[in-house]
């Protein structure tokens, strides 16, 4: 048996699993993902795989921090894999820690330290009458490591930007494909999307500048104007096997503000408004310009409010052969 608390933020959910996976030995987060990996990953595919989840599901693990500065140490995951960082995912979990009372309210303002594996970052929920009305957080340093890099599709050739925002995008104009980011071009761009980012894992080489570990390829962005005049921009991620992401993706707005402020669209104050496919909403501004290794970066901040959906109890039954086959697929 396994618990779960869900939540979304701007449509997107996250799966915070609360009961069933056995203590891990290790003491620091990036250990402890190892751990996780190498031997309960069958966790992972029964509660966030079908027939449990669905190919957009997130899911997290709460862990005791190794630092006594930090409240929390945490794993990020899917259903295709592991996740470095969420940005979705710090503003769910502070929401239902808070809203849950596993984190009591002292005041107008909570905070909570997530030791994460890009390092820490702290959730500030706002709270009116117990209830979490938006959580921001500052992401770590956002740059491009490469803008207009021809990519080739078949035999097309495009130009990418290839920016970090806690995960490492590739960054496209959406209207160069004769496409919009409305959902009825969900097929396409998911298509597209997952043909570019196949061909970008094959092209590029990616590092990071301060840690070697951070190389995987997240997603596909697209990005264009926005349909509400409040919004500075729209998008839409696409991650592997064609899933795109139902928020404007935390993340990915750090990186796409990264590309903005390097072509001098975007300074520092600025408040930058992002657009889903689906029409939800989050909100960015740019802290702080700074370096990454050789390139210039921002620090963001990223707020958006989350939503508890629900708690839940799933059960696996050893002999349901027919949910393995369904996580496999």
């Amino acid at each position: 048996m396994f618990t779960s608390v869900d939540a979304q933020v701007a449509g997107q959910a996250l799966r915070l699993i609360t009961f069933g996976v056995p203590r891990l030995t290790s003491t620091s987060v990036r250990d402890q993902y190892a751990e996780m990996e190498a031997r309960h990953d069958t966790i992972r595919t029964w509660l966030l795989t079908e027939p449990r989840g669905y190919a957009g599901m997130r899911g997290a693990l709460l862990l005791p921090a190794e630092n006594p500065e930090h409240d929390y140490g945490v794993i990020f995951m899917s259903g295709s894999g592991y996740i470095r960082f969420s940005g979705h995912g710090v503003i769910a979990l502070a929401t239902v820690l808070i809203e849950t009372g596993v984190v009591p309210i002292d005041g107008p303002e909570v905070r909570i330290t997530f030791d994460t594996y890009v390092g820490p970052i702290q959730a500030r929920a706002s709270v009116d009458q117990g209830r979490v009305r938006s959580v921001r957080y500052r992401n770590v340093p956002s740059f491009r490591a490469m803008h207009n890099a021809p990519l080739r599709i078949g035999d097309d050739e495009i130009v990418v930007d290839v920016a970090f925002g806690g995960n490492w995008y590739v960054i496209a104009q959406v209207d160069t494909f004769g496409l919009s980011l409305d959902a009825s071009d969900a097929s396409a761009l998911s298509q597209l999307g997952n043909d570019i980012l196949r061909a970008a894992k094959d092209t590029f080489v990616l590092s990071h500048p301060d840690d070697p570990t951070l190389t995987d390829l997240q997603g596909v962005i697209f990005v264009g104007a926005p349909s509400s005049e409040d919004a500075t921009s729209r998008n839409a991620t696409v991650y592997p096997g064609g899933v795109i992401d139902r928020s404007p993706n935390a993340t990915g707005m750090a990186a796409t503000m990264a590309c903005l402020a390097a072509d001098g669209e975007l300074s520092v104050g600025d408040t930058f408004i992002a657009e889903s496919i689906h029409d939800t909403a989050m909100t960015g501004r740019m802290v702080v310009g700074t370096e990454v290794g050789a390139y210039p970066a921002v620090t963001v901040e990223i707020a958006g409010r989350g939503v508890v959906t629900g708690m839940h109890q799933f059960f696996v039954d050893p002999s349901d052969t027919s949910a393995d086959s369904l996580a496999a697929s």
